[in-house]
């Protein structure tokens, strides 16, 4: 772990295995955290916090400037990394590591945009200062599925910001977390201003974070079940609090929109990470005028999918996370073809061969759903496609917001009266038009209902890390 710039073992001296899911070995082992390391490291944070933020902009600027460019030199090593570590496929791992560097550089800039504003009084013997200041303490829990670009979506702001922090790391992907802090450490930054612990259990680090008063603020990406305890125990001690919690994003094709080429978005949108994205599409509604065609073209795609280790050439699957997460798919899969949905690709777990050791899932269509089945309702989180045919246009908006989450959706039309129907009246917090990858470090990433709570990304990311503070001057 690393707390106040020294790379240290647990207190107890406790470790745990980091193993590769597409094969099972063993790759690494990392220290077994607890509570006593979690305060150790907040203890930390708080001293640093007293210089770190009275440091002027341009400073921590320059800073995230000098990690941003170790990440961009080391970007194939951390690729690789996480291909081992994770799973997915090396072509996305590069993919995310660039994306991961540009929070960087975004921040860096967003530093020495942080202002504040004169405002007008009714008297004349009064002037209003509004001033943005660092929080504190920033607690973050960061998932595995992004175990890279997850950690600079949050640090970079919290940096920028004038905030210290504290980051427990996913318990399957820990190492990729250490190569980042690594990076840190190697750009300068002073002992204490970021922090990392690992833990094969969670919930010690977790009640740290949640109840320790030197923690101003708690910063979480992971399931609604886990995100909405956290929150709630944060918010019992006055902690603000966001959150980045799941999704069930629909995906629909109108009448007037090319279904080909709206085949084409899903499939690459799709089996991304293997399906084990918080914005993956779950529900894709097509209209029966071009659903022939639509199917058609997402079966020929998916059955080209191939499915493997992700160092191997020519994947485009990897493995999921473990065990629980083959048997969520498997069941929910299960569920659809014994209500009468079709499955014309896929809709088993692979076992045979290379794939005995891992977690592997068939890229699998699915054909017929209907909203009594369990994948109508639930988050996938896999390498599944469930289509659903419509007639009512006018209906289709009502079926995609029928969830409690509400994260990402995703639109195709050639119509702009359409285009702005559906951005203005779907409840999701991102909406993508004829476009399947609307995310951005310039842009803020973040859901309604039970996807969340705050954004990250754009300017709005860096609000979350700063208080208002007004000044009353009387002349």
């Amino acid at each position: 772990m690393y707390i106040n710039g020294a790379w240290v073992d647990a207190q107890s001296g406790e470790t745990f295995e980091v193993t590769n899911p597409a094969n099972g070995e063993v790759i690494g082992h990392m220290p077994a955290g607890g509570a006593p390391d979690a305060e150790a490291a907040v203890e930390a944070a708080h001293q640093a916090f007293k210089t770190w933020s009275n440091t002027t902009a341009y400073q921590r600027a320059d800073l995230l400037y000098r990690a941003w460019q170790l990440m961009t030199e080391r970007a194939g090593d951390l690729a690789q990394l996480m291909t081992t570590e994770q799973g997915k496929p090396l072509r996305a791992s590069r993919n995310e590591v660039n994306y991961g560097a540009d929070f960087l550089r975004w921040y860096a800039e967003e530093a020495k945009r942080v202002a504040g504003e004169w405002l007008p009084s009714s008297r004349a013997d009064q002037r209003f200062l509004v001033l943005k200041q660092p929080v504190g303490v920033v607690a973050a829990i960061t998932p595995w599925n992004y175990p890279i670009s997850m950690l600079t979506r949050k640090m970079g702001p919290a940096l920028a910001a004038g905030c210290t922090l504290v980051l427990k790391a996913a318990e399957a992907t820990p190492l990729c977390a250490k190569a980042i802090f690594e990076i840190f450490h190697d750009a300068g930054f002073p002992p204490g201003v970021v922090n990392l612990v690992t833990a094969l259990d969670p919930k010690p680090i977790g009640e740290v974070f949640t109840s320790d008063p030197r923690v101003a603020k708690l910063t979480f990406t992971g399931s609604t079940a886990v995100g909405s305890m956290l929150a709630g125990q944060a918010a019992g001690n006055l902690k603000r609090v966001s959150v980045e919690l799941g999704g069930h994003a629909p995906f629909i094709v109108f009448p007037d929109a090319d279904p080909v080429h709206a085949a084409k978005g899903a499939a690459a949108l799709k089996f991304l990470n293997s399906g084990q994205a918080c914005i993956s599409p779950n529900r894709l509604y097509v209209h029966t005028s071009g659903a022939d065609a639509f199917i058609a073209t997402l079966t020929e795609r998916v059955g080209k999918v191939k499915a493997g280790n992700g160092m191997s050439e020519g994947v485009g699957v990897g493995p999921l996370v473990n065990e629980a997460a083959v048997a969520k798919v498997a069941r929910q899969v299960d569920d659809a073809r014994d209500k009468g949905a079709a499955i014309p690709v896929g809709g088993s777990r692979l076992s045979d061969g290379d794939f005995a050791a891992g977690h592997f899932y068939a890229p699998t269509l699915v054909t017929g759903v209907t909203d009594d089945m369990v994948i109508y309702r639930e988050e996938t989180f896999g390498p599944v496609a469930p289509v659903i045919v419509y007639d009512d246009v006018d209906s289709v908006l009502d079926q995609a917001n029928d969830t409690h989450y509400g994260l990402a959706a995703y639109v195709y039309t050639q119509n702009i009266n359409t285009a702005f129907r559906a951005f203005e009246g779907l409840r999701f917090g991102i909406v993508g038009i004829n476009d399947v990858n609307p995310t951005s470090a310039s842009a803020p990433f973040g859901g309604m209902g039970d996807s969340g709570l705050g954004r990250e990304g754009g300017h709005e990311g860096i609000a979350e890390y700063l208080e208002v503070k007004l000044g009353g001057f009387s002349i």
